[in-house]
């Protein structure tokens, strides 16, 4: 497979998942309290927004290179 193919078919996968899940969320864990061995923790989850755009962009342009690849 050439690698301008395979390139646009990951940028559309991408884009695809960035679409469908609009940003990445992770948790934290912070010390709240800590007292000789026993420690109190927090867990807090925390959101990157991805706007629509970023995924629309990565569609796009790997069809672009779909189909640059494909009139070579």
């Amino acid at each position: 497979m050439r690698p301008m193919r395979m390139l646009g078919i990951v940028m559309i996968v991408l884009g695809l998942v960035a679409l469908a899940y609009q940003g990445i969320t992770y948790t934290k864990s912070e010390k709240v309290l800590e007292v000789g061995p026993i420690t109190a923790t927090k867990d807090t989850k925390k959101t990157i927004p991805l706007p629509p755009i970023v995924g629309g962009a990565a569609l796009a342009c790997g069809m672009v290179l779909l189909v640059a690849s494909a009139r070579r």
